[in-house]
Order: C-alpha cells, then structure tokens, then sequence
C-alpha cells in the first residue's frame, strides 16, 4: 500500500475514532472556551492600563508586554494541554480501550511539568519570530513568516512525544523530525484529507451566511438573525469536530510511525512496514 492510501485511511480512521468516541469534542470546545476567557482577561488588563494612564509612560508600555507576553504563554499551554487530552484518549481507542473524558484529563495531568515547559518554550520561539516579523521589512516578514511554517511543521509530532517518550523540549523536537521524515507522505495526504472534508462541509454553513444577510434586507431582521445564528452555529460545530480530527491524525501518524499499525480497535488499519524506533 503506497503513502497516498495509507494517509487516506488513516484519515477515515481518525474520523471513526470521533465518531466512537464523541466525547473527545470536549477538550476542543474546552480549550476553545477557556481561551476566550483568557484573551477576555488579557483585554480587560490592557483597557485597565490605558484608563489610568493611556499608555503615555514607560511602565504602562512595559505592562502591556507583559500582558501580552502571559496571554501568548496560557494560551499555548491551554491548547497543548487539551492537545494531550485528545492524544491520550485517542490512543487509548486505537490500543483497544474505551477512553473517558476523565481519561484524557488524567494523561494530560500526568504530563503537565513537560506540558508546561514545552509550552514556554514553544511561546518563546512564536515571540521571537512575531518580534523579528515586527521589526524587518516585507521580505523580511516573508522570511520569517516562512520560517514560522517550518517551525509548525518540525514540531507536528512534539506532543505525543513528550507524552509518550518524555523528552525534553529540543529531544522532542528532533525526535518529531525524525519521525516526519518517514511519515511525510502519510502526513500530507491525510492533513489534506481532513482539510478537504470539513472544508467541503463548510459550505452549507457559508452560503447560509449569505442567505442570512439577504435575509435581513428581503426577510425581515429576525429571519435574517436566524437564519445568521443557525449558520454560525453549525460551523462552530464544524470547526470543533475538524480540530478533534487533525489532533486524533497526529496520535494515528505516531502510532503509525512507531509501531508499524495503527489500530487494535480498527481492524482492517495495520500496515506492514519499517517503523521509527
């Protein structure tokens, strides 16, 4: 079997994890949820600071920083953590089991010290290139911006690494290349797979947007808000089962990459191959 139909079938077995497994949507509806709350903190601090003193000093500048520096922090760690969380609890189907919400919390707080660090350190590294991208030219940003892809794709195995190998931030790293070097092909067609499907599925929620705009001109203000509620809803819903589905392909990729199959549960998704030890 060649890279193009194995990257396929693990994306249609990352979809059947979700769908056996419904409750992993509430780690992305979670750490989406919490993260509103944290930017809505963050801008609370931030007109705080502006009322007293309209950032005209060194110090409400430098508070400023600060604020956007914590934000950027918790929000890594926020998405990481519930990263793990669905990791984990993928895994646990892929082996054979019947994961649980509680599950996942628990694998996630097993790992939090490397949870923590890596989000630092990733923070860190996405700081740096924001700062440089603010300070250079268009080229410049072109530059960084590219080096900013190549930073997410470098690191697109770093989670189920920590959690599973618990290495440290650079180990992980390299170890996460590693491993992509052998899975590329898999990679690719099945992030282009799950783009693929939930962007096709978008669509009746867009041209609902457009109809709900039409609507309030032809229809009426509360038809058209209605009409506009239902669309945003539905891609919401959307948007949440993608980001289940592109976190639950990693931890198929990993297990994929590391031990030659990828499913106990799944019968019919083992592959005989060469694996990364």
């Amino acid at each position: 079997m060649g890279r193009m139909a194995r990257g396929w079938q693990l994306t249609k077995m990352s979809l059947r994890v979700i769908r056996k497994d419904k409750e992993i949507l509430v780690f992305p509806v979670l750490s989406g949820l919490i993260t509103i709350m944290i930017l809505g903190s963050f801008f609370v601090g931030v007109l705080f600071t502006a009322g007293v003193s309209g950032f005209e000093d060194a110090t409400s500048e430098w508070l400023f920083y600060v604020y956007w520096i914590a934000f950027y922090f918790v929000a890594f760690f926020v998405s990481i953590f519930f990263n793990v969380c669905i990791i984990g609890c993928a895994t646990i189907r892929m082996n054979g089991g019947d994961p649980t919400v509680m599950d996942g919390l628990r694998i996630a707080k097993e790992n939090l010290g490397r949870i923590l660090v890596w989000a630092l350190f990733a923070a860190t590294v996405g700081l740096v290139i924001r700062a440089i991208q603010n300070k250079v030219g268009f080229i410049g940003k072109l530059i960084m911006g590219g080096i900013g892809v190549a930073w997410t794709i470098v690191t697109y195995f770093v989670v189920p690494v920590l959690v599973y190998e618990h290495l440290g931030p650079l180990a992980s790293v390299k170890r996460s290349v590693s491993i992509l070097k052998t899975t590329w092909g898999e990679a690719l067609v099945g992030n282009l797979g799950v783009g693929l499907i939930f962007g096709l599925a978008s669509i009746p929620g867009i041209l609902l947007i457009f109809v709900g705009i039409t609507g309030l001109f032809t229809w009426g203000l509360a038809a058209g808000i209605t009409i506009l509620a239902v669309a945003i809803v539905y891609l919401l819903i959307v948007a949440v089962i993608a980001s289940a589905a592109e976190t639950v392909l990693v931890a198929a990729l990993y297990r994929f990459a590391t031990t030659g199959k990828v499913s106990e549960e799944f019968q019919g998704f083992s592959f005989d191959r060469p694996f990364v030890a």
